[in-house]
């Protein structure tokens, strides 16, 4: 899941992308408002965790800017302002969810969990499709009952297919999905790993929409 993190205290912000990463995310962090709204504008993020006091652009500018535009992904405001009309104005000028500071890391990514899932139209934790089931929390597959090990990377690829079952989803939509700024990306990465999860769970999992990309449908064509 890639995200957009907006902070601008460098100790908190570079904790929290580290640990963000450890427990599954892409993140892009950005210092500023500025960079905050142009990035929400410009990239396909799951969602965001937007700091309120951020320089050159306050973060409630920000949402209010990015929802004028019409950008819908879910934002979880991370703040030190705990009044409760603060509260109340970040919600609704548009925020999701809103998080008061110090936040627990792990009650972070499963509000962050939340969010991408109801965006998706997913009410529950974990995600079944056909005779699989992914838990994002523990990070853990299962099909037809049976665990299946994968890679970070064919694990977070899944997810996607997961949340997304029945889209067609191209190649570019699929490496943003799964790399962060400044991550090297192999020109075949996503066949490749798209190959590895064929091997795992069955080359009719996935199926290529020739020109366009790929497809995980919901329940298997009737022979």
């Amino acid at each position: 899941m890639h995200i957009l993190l907006a902070e601008d205290d460098p100790l908190l912000g570079d904790g929290l992308r580290a640990g963000l990463r450890q427990l599954g995310f892409q993140v892009d962090w950005v210092r500023n408002g500025e960079a905050a709204e142009r990035e929400l504008r410009a990239q396909p993020y799951a969602a965001a965790v937007l700091d309120l006091g951020l320089p050159l652009m306050d973060g409630m500018e920000v949402l209010a800017a990015v929802r004028r535009a019409g950008v819908t992904l879910p934002v979880l405001v991370l703040t030190a302002r705990d009044a409760v009309p603060d509260r109340i104005r970040g919600l609704d000028v548009g925020a999701d969810d809103y998080v008061v500071k110090p936040v627990d890391l792990h009650e972070l990514a499963a509000r962050l969990r939340a969010l991408i899932r109801r965006a998706h139209g997913q009410p529950q934790e974990c995600l079944t499709v056909q005779d699989v089931v992914l838990d994002p929390a523990a990070r853990s597959v299962r099909q037809a009952g049976e665990p299946v090990m994968l890679s970070t990377r064919e694990f977070d690829l899944l997810h996607a297919f997961m949340l997304n079952a029945d889209r067609v989803l191209s190649r570019e939509q699929l490496e943003q999905h799964l790399y962060s700024w400044g991550q090297e990306v192999e020109s075949n990465a996503v066949e490749v790993h798209i190959h590895n999860l064929r091997r795992k769970l069955g080359a009719a999992l996935i199926q290529t929409v020739r020109g366009v990309g790929y497809i995980l449908l919901r329940d298997l064509p009737k022979s």
